[in-house]
């Protein structure tokens, strides 16, 4: 249970969060070995009642909470407020996703807290942020998505009865969660090795985390006043890159972009006369004519089902993917190979199952190895937190 053999074994991380955005965040520093105490409320955190159940138990939290000592506490309570001051003064880091000024409002401000441990690095995640006029207004990762510009974009070019949809999963949350891992990474980085170093506050929120992915949409727009519309599935910088329909109905990413890999693509689909093409022979002159090139490739893509197509374009070494759904995934040799999809014992849920491994590899420990555990139950280390590791406290 100590994370022995990961970087981040012997790092203390407290857990105030609750639902996506500070839980994923600590479960990314638990994969890597953290030490996370995550403090739910008597009844839980409400994420454990979403989706699917077995034995009354939700199956994502298996994942959402692994390699996590739970522990129950009422926030609202003396006794409970006084067990989070006495496990922030051993931690490293503290990650809460409250809305703002709820901590301040119990008396569990940062202030309190690094009184208490000046060393201690806070991570606040919220929907806009800690300061401005949005401040206090609520928000999910929906409203993320939606003011920081992705859904915009998401939308079918050309289609205004639908609304834009979302990518499918909560992205706005899991952007937040990896940006405040990183950078409470980067605040422990900087109190390594100065012992009069103070910890430092992060503040991360939803609307800003998606905005940072938007690539050069501000500065277009700030020096051309541009506003990047839908594009579909299509890549507006590069050609041909686009995913195509095959005969049977499934759909072929394809990523022919470079002039070389272009003109291999043009031979394996029988159009050498576009692979020779002088118009065609560089990326710009590719983009002013792409609608020419994504027909002759859908042309040949509809011939084939999508298997057969990808391993005639995979055998000419070009970039390739049908769109995989779960079962794709969960069943592909190189996701196994790799162990990106493990079996895991889960004894909450009594069964055997699929765990998405760390998206990280270091050298010496096996993916399998870095899932400890999987979700404990509310409470479940009550005491040996309180008991062992506070002392009694």
């Amino acid at each position: 249970m100590t994370g022995q053999g990961l970087p981040l074994a012997g790092f203390r991380v407290l857990e105030l969060g609750h639902y996506i955005a500070g839980p994923f965040a600590a479960r990314m520093l638990a994969d890597m070995g953290a030490e996370v105490i995550k403090v739910e409320p008597p009844e839980g955190d409400p994420h454990r009642g979403w989706g699917s159940q077995v034995n009354g138990h939700a199956v994502w939290f298996s994942i959402h909470g692994r390699n996590k000592l739970c522990v129950s506490l009422d926030l609202k309570s003396e006794d409970g407020r006084e067990k989070v001051k006495a496990l922030a003064a051993r931690a490293d880091a503290l990650i809460e996703n409250f809305r703002p000024g709820y901590l301040e409002r119990i008396g569990l401000g940062p202030e309190v807290l690094q009184a208490i441990n000046p060393r201690l690095t806070i991570a606040r995640v919220s929907g806009y942020g800690q300061d401005g006029p949005y401040r206090d207004k609520p928000a999910f990762g929906s409203i993320g998505e939606a003011m920081g510009g992705i859904r915009h974009l998401t939308a079918t070019p050309g289609v205004t009865d639908h609304p834009p949809p979302r990518c499918g999963v909560s992205i706005a949350d899991d952007i937040a969660g990896i940006y405040a891992a990183m950078a409470v990474l980067g605040a422990a980085w900087a109190t390594k090795g100065n012992p009069e170093a103070k910890g430092r506050i992060i503040d991360v929120d939803l609307v800003g985390s998606i905005f940072s992915l938007m690539e050069g949409m501000l500065p277009e727009y700030g020096l051309f006043g541009w506003v990047r519309q839908p594009q579909g599935a299509a890549l507006p910088t590069a050609a041909p890159t686009n995913t195509y329909l095959c005969a049977d109905g499934k759909w072929l990413c394809v990523g022919g972009n470079s002039d070389a890999i272009y003109r291999r693509l043009m031979k394996v689909i029988g159009r050498e006369d576009l692979g020779a093409d002088e118009r065609l022979q560089t990326n710009i002159g590719r983009c002013a004519n792409v609608k020419e090139i994504d027909a002759a490739i859908e042309a040949w893509t509809r011939t084939l089902p999508a298997a057969e197509a990808e391993r005639l374009l995979d055998a000419a070494d070009i970039p390739v993917s049908r769109l995989y759904d779960m079962k794709d995934c969960a069943e592909d040799p190189h996701f196994r190979a790799r162990q990106t999809v493990m079996e895991v014992r889960d004894p909450l849920l009594d069964r055997t199952l699929l765990h998405p491994a760390p998206p990280f590899r270091f050298d010496g420990v096996s993916p399998p190895e870095m899932v400890r555990w999987t979700a404990p139950a509310i409470g479940a280390h009550n005491d040996h937190v309180f008991g062992e590791l506070l002392g009694g406290k």
